[in-house]
């Protein structure tokens, strides 16, 4: 298993530094405007290409909302959300109902988990209440 954290850009770890100092998750578009407003700008296409590398290297987690938006937030920061599928606000759960699964002792030895994500997708009362109204 290999336990050596990946090399990244000063980019990349721009992003990752900024993602880290927010308390929240963050589209990419949001991203943008933190460093456009700061010292070392980058552009749109570079800001979404680094979270790509950095989704991939398993340092950040993304999560699709069903507008098509994506957001993103370290791995260390385990938030899971009720979204609803109408009108898009979503609910963050307190804690995680996937710390108490395991995965199979035969397979996590061929396999390296970084971390997981879980969204439940449903209707909010407003918009439930709108359709049965």
């Amino acid at each position: 298993m290999n336990t050596s954290k990946p090399d990244i850009t000063k980019r990349q770890q721009q992003l990752l530094n900024e993602l880290k100092r927010c308390s929240d998750e963050l589209s990419g578009q949001e991203l943008h405007r933190k460093l456009h407003n700061g010292e070392k700008t980058m552009g749109l296409t570079t800001v979404y290409r680094n979270l790509q590398a950095l989704v991939k290297q398993g340092l950040i987690r993304s999560r699709h909302l069903p507008n098509g938006e994506v957001l993103y937030a370290p791995v260390e920061r385990d938030i899971h959300h009720l979204t609803c599928v109408s009108c898009g606000e979503t609910t963050q759960l307190k804690g995680c109902p996937v710390k108490t699964m395991h995965v199979p002792q035969k397979a996590s030895k061929k396999f390296e988990l970084l971390f997981h994500t879980l969204e439940y997708f449903g209707l909010c009362q407003n918009c439930s209440q709108e359709l049965n109204a």
